[in-house]
């Protein structure tokens, strides 16, 4: 299964009109995140003059410049993809100072309120513009992680712990795409299970848990092809046999494959797509591992294949030697016919 098949489709761009709309809005916080600085620029000289600063006004500017300088450093840092996570914690201390010093400068409750409240504007639009630019950035390089739905953690905790667990050490940025790989996983496990008992894990080969753990052992999707060799031919069908008076016919048991109406893929059926598929592949390409994830059949077949496989090359290169061998041996016997 490819990712590009189960990846969720992408947000479409933005039309003229909404393109507007939000241009318009970036205008309209800006400005009220700017008349909220400039109401706060008597509050924070005044204080700064009671502190014995020689130029009162400094303070306030220099706050004042300082918050939409760290904002664009944090912007820009995304941008680049060196993000620094106190950078973004900047804007919020000095809005924080400012707002307290709005509220001293306050006589009542509400007074309070709306003298903090106006600085506190700038730095929440400004928390929104660098969420939506990280999440854009993220989305275009693919190493931004996904998250996991809140209800998934709510119903089921410790296997959505287990699968934050996975995306978080391989990497696998797609909510998706782990989704996609868990299901490969939990089929492949109960794989395990029904060929070596209830101590699989014990008895399964070293390599195949490896592969398991890390999400590369996918299951057998051909389950005539899971023998090892061949089946015998069955003999011919006898009639059923006529039921003793008093007791009652046994049903006959449907197999999975006859129930689903769906034809099992042979050995055969499995070795010819082999054979076109790995016509123009290398003798080192041609390994059991290749074929298993290209074919989707199990360990066991892949590996028969492969010697099916390397067996026919190398008899197509014996009868071609052979054959050019033979060649200037007959011409020759056919010049000393014609002398």
């Amino acid at each position: 299964m490819s990712a590009a098949s189960i990846e969720r489709p992408a947000v479409p761009p933005l039309t003229r009109p909404e393109m507007g709309l939000a241009g318009l809005g970036a205008l309209a916080a800006a400005g009220v995140g700017a008349l909220g600085l400039v109401s706060s620029f008597d509050a924070v000289s005044a204080a700064a003059a009671r502190w014995g600063f020689g130029e009162p006004w400094m303070l306030p500017v220099g706050i004042d410049v300082a918050i939409p300088v760290f904002t664009v450093a944090n912007l820009l840092l995304i941008r680049l993809d060196m993000a620094l996570a106190w950078v973004r914690f900047v804007p919020w201390a000095l809005t924080l100072v400012t707002c307290g010093l709005n509220i001293a400068a306050g006589h009542g409750m509400w007074a309070k309120v709306a003298h903090g409240t106006m600085p506190l504007l700038w730095v929440v639009f400004s928390e929104i513009g660098a969420h939506v630019y990280a999440v854009r950035i993220g989305a275009v390089t693919g190493r931004r992680m996904e998250k996991i739905r809140r209800s998934r953690w709510l119903l089921a905790p410790v296997s959505t712990f287990a699968l934050w667990r996975r995306m978080t050490l391989w990497e696998v940025t797609s909510y998706s795409l782990a989704l996609a790989c868990e299901r490969e996983r939990l089929l492949a496990r109960a794989e395990l299970r029904e060929r070596f008992g209830p101590l699989w894990r014990w008895k399964t080969p070293r390599r195949e848990r490896v592969m398991l753990r890390m999400g590369e052992l996918t299951p057998a999707t051909d389950p005539a092809a899971a023998t090892p060799t061949p089946a015998a031919p069955a003999a011919a069908e006898l009639p059923p046999a006529p039921p003793v008076d008093g007791a009652k016919p046994r049903p006959r048991r449907r197999t999975p494959g006859r129930a689903r109406g769906k034809p099992q893929r042979t050995f055969e059926d499995a070795l010819s797509e082999a054979r076109t598929l790995t016509a123009d592949w290398s003798d080192a390409e041609l390994t059991a591992d290749r074929l298993r994830t290209t074919l989707r059949v199990s360990q066991a077949n892949a590996r028969r294949l492969r010697d099916t496989l390397k067996a026919d090359r190398a008899d197509a290169g014996t009868s071609s030697t052979v054959v050019d061998t033979a060649a200037p041996v007959a011409d020759r016997r056919a010049e000393e016919v014609a002398a």
